[in-house]
């Protein structure tokens, strides 16, 4: 892939969710919300201060993470389905 963010924006892959419930009970696709968790693809360089110093990112390429049900920006890249967001869209990285 050919994308990189700029500044203190992440590209994120959505998870998919579990198909069932933890009661065993099978969710169909029109009930299924939108998974908040998802997959650090790349992140930019950071954020800059008003000195100009770089305020490096705290996510990385890989980091599993948790953001806003309605954070980001969707888009498309070679076929696959992918969000643009900054960095304080992302609430937590799951360990």
């Amino acid at each position: 892939m050919a994308f990189t963010p700029l500044h203190d924006r992440v590209l994120v892959r959505r998870v998919e969710s579990d198909e069932k419930t933890k009661g065993g009970l099978i969710i169909p696709d029109s009930a299924k919300e939108k998974p908040a968790e998802g997959e650090v693809v790349s992140c930019g360089e950071g954020a800059r201060k008003d000195s100009g110093e770089l305020i490096d990112m705290a996510v990385k390429a890989g980091d599993k993470v948790l953001f806003g049900k309605w954070s980001g920006t969707e888009v498309t890249i070679d076929g696959e389905e992918l969000l643009i967001m900054k960095e304080s869209d992302i609430l937590g990285i799951i360990a």
